[in-house]
């Protein structure tokens, strides 16, 4: 797919990964919306991005992504504004491991990415006036791998894996001129990697400061990536048309590895 004159929409848009999605499409020459559930931050973002590439070439709605009537709102006004829809990116997504941060983290990564998938799909799709397309669900390498340290989110994010997979290869997805693909990066500069709180059944000093001596050896031993390199490969799974249902795992050390992952049909 070129890129130039396409429109794209990216949830959790305003800063780390979102934003370097957002930047990356804008470098390209593709109409920009995205939403963010930071109202300030995200207004804050528009307005950097307006001045360097122009009012008309991107716009900014505040959205929670756990809402169906706000996500519907944030489809609707960008069609609305630009025309058409070409590349959706399901980007939001959060951490935590306690109650009830953990509820949030399933609402957030999985019902978020299911709702904005599902809802791309109505606007996408060739058969009802849309112009074919890809959507890039963004998991984590956390969820090709066991983490101790982030049972929850290990398990949101393998479950996005799944549901980009599946939904690549129903019949109907493809005969509507949709390609879904999931990207899986290692850690990389964003503040939900900073604030990484690693889960544990106590909570006394001891085991915080064990903890945090933990958190912090296993980011020098992965290595923490610049946003900018994880945009790269968001654009292969954009570009490449022959990539649907690709599950690409980033890292610092490895680079791109393409992950075989089994189709029971």
């Amino acid at each position: 797919m070129q890129i130039q004159g396409k429109v794209a929409l990216v949830t959790g848009g305003a800063q780390g990964l979102g934003y370097a999605f957002v930047q990356a499409l804008l470098d390209k020459e593709a109409k920009v919306s995205f939403c963010d559930i930071n109202a300030n931050q995200g207004e804050a973002t528009l307005k950097q991005l307006a001045d360097k590439y122009g009012p008309d070439n991107v716009m900014f709605q505040r959205c929670d992504v756990t809402s169906q009537e706000e996500m519907e709102a944030l489809f609707k006004a960008t069609k609305e504004r630009y025309g058409q829809i070409d590349i959706v990116c399901n980007n939001a997504g959060t951490g935590g491991e306690t109650y009830p941060q953990w509820e949030k983290v399933v609402d957030v990564n999985i019902k978020g990415m299911t709702r904005g998938s599902f809802i791309a799909f109505e606007y996408l799709r060739n058969d009802k006036g849309g112009n074919g397309g890809v959507i890039i669900n963004i998991s984590s390498a956390a969820g090709l791998s066991v983490n101790p340290m982030s049972p929850v989110y290990c398990a949101t994010k393998t479950a996005i894996i799944s549901l980009t997979r599946s939904l690549a290869v129903n019949e109907d997805v493809q005969k509507c001129g949709i390609r879904i693909n999931a990207l899986c990066p290692s850690f990389a500069d964003t503040n939900l990697v900073k604030n990484i709180s690693p889960f544990s059944l106590h909570d006394d000093e001891q085991t915080k400061s064990e903890n945090s001596a933990k958190v912090t050896k296993f980011l020098n031993f992965h290595g923490i990536m610049a946003t900018e390199t994880v945009a790269e490969s968001f654009l292969e799974l954009v570009t490449d048309e022959t990539k649907n249902g690709a599950v690409l795992r980033v890292s610092k050390g490895k680079g791109n590895e393409y992950c075989k992952i089994e189709v029971s049909v």
